[in-house]
């Protein structure tokens, strides 16, 4: 049995995941034996220019894009405020409108409420059904004249749907609207090509495909004009100046090299382990709902409603039996207020409070996913026996 703080089987694989030892091997000659500037002209920069070179390629023939297309950022975050913020910049003087989702993350949320709030753009949020999918017509509806960018996730961080973006990419192609996603859960995971989904501005991030933290990309089609946030000098094209990260972009590309090449195996494994999960907990526990469309899923991602119960208590009472879960998104683990993506869903607060996502990834196994089925069910009865919540009690 674990302890508090020292989880032993890792199921949050959505909020990060480890650095693949192979990825590691890559990135280690780039911080102290190759370490040169890429920007210089000299033969030791040589190295690093072509890894950084090498990684640009491996991530444009990952996304089915061109090297030019390819801007490497600190993460998904910053890459959702280049793309959001930079587009309304570049509208600035005439302003105009966005449309954006209710289940987005607060890296597009928070930069679509900075451009409404801040810069006096209109802002549209359309809504969800029960299952956290998006109606493509209801983007169209919300259309304007003024739309300047629809942006709209891949899949969600804290269901794992996936939202329909061949279809809403048609419309803004015929709509002549730029399109943003954040695909920061889909990649690695399932293929995400962009003239498929039909987007012109995509965000990754690489610690979500078992590469290093505080590195990322931003998908930027040729011809996509917006406002750089930051000035410097030219790397990466001016969108986003500042020597490059070398160990962090090459442990990007290593990462996605990796999850590329054995996706669809890996993803058929995970759909077969959440689905032993899903059915094991429904079975072994009373008044359990999933959250999100039962099969239009991101493969490991499983968020569980326990009735009558705080998630937070559930979630605490594994990590002493040695799983380390979450409520949610691991942005706003430290809120009290409900989930944003339940609520839009319309889930129930008092259902939604009782809600934990099982993350998925490769370290887990059967024996895993069974070891969890045999302490849940006496967690949740244990809860339940003195939450304030259950039938019967005031």
């Amino acid at each position: 049995m674990g302890t508090k703080g020292s989880a032993t089987t890792y199921m949050d694989h959505n909020a990060t995941t480890a650095a693949d030892p192979r990825v590691v091997e890559a990135m280690l000659p780039y911080f102290s034996e190759r370490y040169g500037n890429p920007s210089s002209p000299y033969g030791m920069a040589h190295q690093t220019r072509d890894a950084v070179e090498w990684a640009r390629r491996t991530v444009a023939d990952a996304l089915a894009c061109d090297t030019t297309e390819v801007v490497f950022t600190s993460g998904g975050s910053e890459s959702d405020n280049i793309a959001i913020k930079g587009v309304a910049l570049l509208n600035l003087e005439a302003r105009g409108h966005i449309i954006t989702s209710e289940i987005e993350h607060h890296a597009v949320l928070n930069s679509c409420g900075y451009v409404r709030d801040e810069l006096g753009f209109d802002v549209t949020f359309v809504g969800v059904d029960s299952d956290g999918l998006i109606d493509p017509e209801d983007v169209r509806r919300a259309c304007r004249d003024d739309t300047r960018l629809i942006t709209i996730m891949h899949a969600n961080n804290e269901v794992g749907t996936i939202e329909p973006l061949e279809e809403i990419g048609r419309i803004a192609r015929e709509r002549g609207i730029l399109f943003h996603t954040d695909a920061v859960q889909a990649v690695g995971k399932i293929p995400v090509k962009v003239d498929a989904l039909g987007v012109d501005l995509l965000a990754m991030s690489a610690h979500k495909f078992y590469g290093p933290k505080g590195v990322g990309a931003l998908y930027v089609r040729r011809g996509t004009r917006f406002h750089p946030l930051s000035h410097g000098g030219s790397h990466e094209r001016g969108v986003r100046p500042g020597t490059e990260n070398v160990p962090g972009i090459v442990g990007l590309a290593k990462a996605i090299e990796i999850a590329t090449s054995g996706m669809a195996n890996e993803a058929a494994r995970l759909e077969a382990l959440t689905r032993r999960l899903v059915e094991g907990a429904i079975a072994a526990v009373s008044d359990v709902t999933l959250n999100g469309h039962p099969d239009r899923r991101i493969p490991g991602t499983a968020n569980l409603a326990f009735h009558y119960v705080e998630g937070e208590s559930v979630v605490l009472a594994l990590d002493m039996e040695g799983f380390a879960v979450s409520t949610g998104s691991a942005c706003t683990t430290d809120s009290a207020e409900p989930s944003h993506v339940l609520s839009a869903m319309g889930v129930p607060a008092n259902v939604a409070q009782g809600s934990v996502r099982f993350g998925l990834g490769r370290a887990n196994t059967e024996d895993d996913v069974d070891r969890l089925l045999e302490v849940l069910p006496g967690i949740v009865q244990r809860l339940r026996a003195i939450s304030p919540l259950a039938p019967g009690r005031n």
